[in-house]
């Protein structure tokens, strides 16, 4: 019983901890070195809308948190016969279980924005879905770039 207690906290700590990893990629998030930092900004209007899947982070730090949880739990297995191979067969099972959790934490749903310009170039631009901001085809909006990240805003 005390065991699998520990299995828990310990596999909520991964969680908690591969979760505070994750990037905002909305279009009204900045990073703390594009803060007043100057942006070009251009304008056009939407063409087209796409709906995306943005990929999750791929860090170590997911795999080795979960072999880590994955070995504390398989050493506890066998009652100390056995435990050697058992805690092996839980760090590559928890390694592999923590990077998909990972992974799947930190995706996100996306928007491929298309848009043309002012100066009559057509661009595509993809950013996180933000729940409170709706884009349509014929809008007209902002374009703002800095250090080569762009983002768009109505």
């Amino acid at each position: 019983m005390m065991r699998n207690s520990i299995f828990v906290a310990s596999f909520t700590a991964v969680a908690l901890a591969v979760g505070g990893c994750t990037s905002n990629l909305t279009g009204d998030s900045y990073s703390r070195d594009e803060a007043r930092t100057v942006q070009t900004v251009r304008y056009g209007t939407i063409e087209s809308l796409r709906p995306v899947k943005l990929e999750g982070t791929k860090t170590p730090i997911g795999g080795g948190a979960g072999a880590v949880v994955g070995g504390i739990a398989g050493s506890g297995v066998g009652g100390g016969r056995g435990s050697a191979v058992a805690a092996v067969i839980g760090a590559v099972a928890g390694g592999m279980l923590g990077a998909a959790a990972e992974e799947g934490i930190t995706r996100a749903q996306g928007v491929e924005i298309t848009v043309r310009e002012d100066d009559g170039n057509m661009r595509a631009y993809v950013q996180e879905v933000e729940p409170n901001q709706v884009f349509r085809v014929g809008q007209r909006v902002r374009i703002m770039t800095v250090n080569g990240t762009s983002r768009i805003a109505p």
